[in-house]
């Protein structure tokens, strides 16, 4: 009877022989334990996919024996590991080899005495934490000082606010004859020129150095330029309504409303930009005028007792961090009328202005002559009503006026009417 040949190996056998012996070839580099450890990672993968496919590169394998192989594969791989660690000192150096001894030629340095340590003070517990910029010792009398005395509280709702709540739009508040609006151009503007007939009151041109952007900006009033350069409040209206004016009297804010030292002549577009924002939120593109900027704005929390957020306090002594010695300023007076902000005489308009003119930006369509310091008078009707009167009304010259007006449309866009008499 012939007896059976035996099987031939399949290639893959031969193929995972071959990649067990590279396994130990790749780490025989580090010795046999590296040898043994590589080898059985090698084995432990190939009997894990067994687990999966019940066949490895030797052989049909159930996935009991597959387990066991993968089991017993990666206990050599740690016990191979361990090994190697074992014969290594903490060098690198393997324990038993031998250094070459110094040769007679060498050079052996003498032993150099340590030097003694000095132990140094125990930091105080109540030694402050250092921070990567000290902020500068605010000196008195300065803006940086005064953001200390600003107290501290959350912004209020801004339920209730509306600008009407601060009194009329550019009062004469300080009685000279001429609104704030004119006032406040005739300060910050030079080369100015005024109207005849306004008793050196009305800007009818000059130049603007912009403080919020560094530009110049020339001032030409009419319906559409005069909204080019418009009166920025330093401290809004509204940021002032959540932060301490809800509980003023109605005359307190409307002196707030009108104070020169929160009233500056500014780009029109700027100060759309800025809106309510204090100092945390919107700070000028002019870097140069940051100072000057946010120490006025101090000027007017401090005179008015208005509080600030955190955030807004922080950004007031990061931005006078930077120029430590700015004053605190306490007022910017206006000059009187028929002079510009440098105490000169304003120039007049050559040869007057012609009656369409001045009837459209002095006292609004179809309004002429009347009282400079009071185009058009507003005040309450005997029903309760808002109406205002201009020159040519019968009640215009008999009318006590409670609001006054530069032009019809401020009167209406105050939410008045035309009186119709």
């Amino acid at each position: 009877m012939t007896p059976p040949r035996p099987r031939s190996r399949r290639p893959g056998f031969w193929v995972g022989l071959v990649g067990l012996a590279v396994a130990a070839l790749l780490g025989v580099t580090s010795g046999l334990a590296g040898a043994v450890a590589f080898a059985a990672l090698y084995v432990a993968v190939c009997a894990l996919w067994a687990l999966v496919t019940r066949r490895a590169w030797w052989g049909p394998t159930s996935r009991p024996v597959a387990g066991v192989v993968a089991g017993v594969a990666l206990v050599l791989v740690v016990g191979a590991a361990l090994a190697d660690g074992a014969v290594r000192g903490e060098d690198g150096v393997e324990v038993g080899s031998h250094r070459p001894a110094p040769s007679a030629t060498d050079t052996i340095p003498e032993p150099v005495a340590p030097e003694p340590v000095i132990p140094s003070a125990a930091p105080s517990s109540a030694d402050p934490t250092p921070t990567p910029k000290e902020t500068p010792e605010a000196q008195p009398g300065t803006a940086l000082a005064a953001v200390a005395r600003l107290e501290v509280k959350g912004r209020a709702p801004r339920t209730g606010y509306e600008r009407e709540r601060f009194g009329q739009r550019w009062a004469d508040v300080d009685r000279n004859g001429c609104d704030q609006r004119n006032d406040v151009l005739r300060r910050d503007l030079t080369d100015v020129v005024v109207d005849d007939g306004t008793g050196g009151c009305v800007v009818r041109s000059g130049t603007l150095a912009e403080p919020y952007s560094g530009r110049v900006v020339a001032f030409e009033r009419g319906d559409d330029t005069s909204a080019l350069v418009q009166i920025d409040h330093v401290v809004a209206l509204a940021d002032a309504w959540q932060k301490g004016a809800q509980q003023w009297d109605a005359a307190t804010r409307e002196a707030f409303g009108n104070d020169p030292l929160n009233l500056l002549a500014v780009d029109g577009t700027l100060n759309t930009q800025k809106g309510a924002g204090d100092t945390a939120t919107w700070l000028p593109p002019n870097t140069a005028f940051r100072c000057e900027y946010v120490a006025r704005q101090v000027g007017v929390k401090v005179a008015y007792g208005l509080w600030v957020t955190q955030a807004e306090k922080d950004a007031m002594t990061r931005v006078l961090g930077e120029c430590p010695d700015e004053p605190l300023p306490t007022e910017d007076p206006v000059p009187p009328p028929g002079t510009d902000g440098t105490g000169a005489e304003a120039a007049r308009a050559p040869g007057g202005r012609s009656a369409p003119e001045q009837d459209a930006d002095v006292a609004g369509p179809g309004v002429g002559g009347g009282d400079p310091a009071c185009p058009v008078k507003g005040n309450h009707s005997s029903s309760g009503e808002l109406i205002y009167h201009v020159p040519s009304g019968r009640y215009y010259d008999v009318t006590n006026p409670e609001d006054c007006f530069q032009t019809e449309e401020e009167a209406r866009a105050a939410g008045y009417r035309r009186s119709k008499q």
